[in-house]
């Protein structure tokens, strides 16, 4: 029951603040009655879905992504157009190149997206590294990026 009311705390406050690191996470729970770890934050974060989007002045934050309503998958699409600046394949590798700071937003993006293809992703500052299921496969996930993320029209 703790680490589910934890978790619950975690979401208020992500949608309270705008939160940009662990620490100040952290920092905000305690400030709430929880002791927590820097792994259990992690652990949690990860969990939860939580990905960085871009904030004020420059900055990020936390934020939730998660389920698949239709407006959920228009916010994703608008993540992915927002940071992606290109994407080049190796076999069934997939590499986006995102803005910097903007790979994060961009690979939970793509993972809320679902497409069968993804096996995962792992992302850097501004590098997110696609593990597709085949050469195929990734042929046909950049062909589906660019309809669904660059030529869909959003109403």
């Amino acid at each position: 029951m703790r680490k589910e009311s934890r978790q619950q705390k975690i979401r208020e406050l992500v949608r309270e603040h705008e939160i940009g690191t662990q620490e100040e996470l952290s920092q905000l729970l305690m400030g709430e009655g929880y002791r927590v770890t820097q792994a259990t934050v992690s652990r949690d974060i990860r969990e939860l879905g939580l990905t960085k989007v871009p904030a004020a002045e420059g900055r990020q934050k936390y934020a939730i992504l998660e389920g698949h309503l239709p407006q959920m998958e228009d916010r994703f699409i608008r993540v992915l157009r927002d940071g992606f600046v290109s994407m080049d394949m190796a076999q069934n590798i997939l590499v986006i190149r995102t803005v910097s700071g903007m790979a994060m937003a961009v690979a939970a993006a793509v993972d809320a997206m679902r497409f069968e293809e993804v096996v995962g992703c792992i992302a850097g500052d501004d590098t997110i590294m696609v593990a597709v299921r085949s050469a195929e496969d990734t042929k046909r996930l950049m062909e589906r990026i660019r309809k669904e993320a660059f030529l869909k029209e959003n109403p």
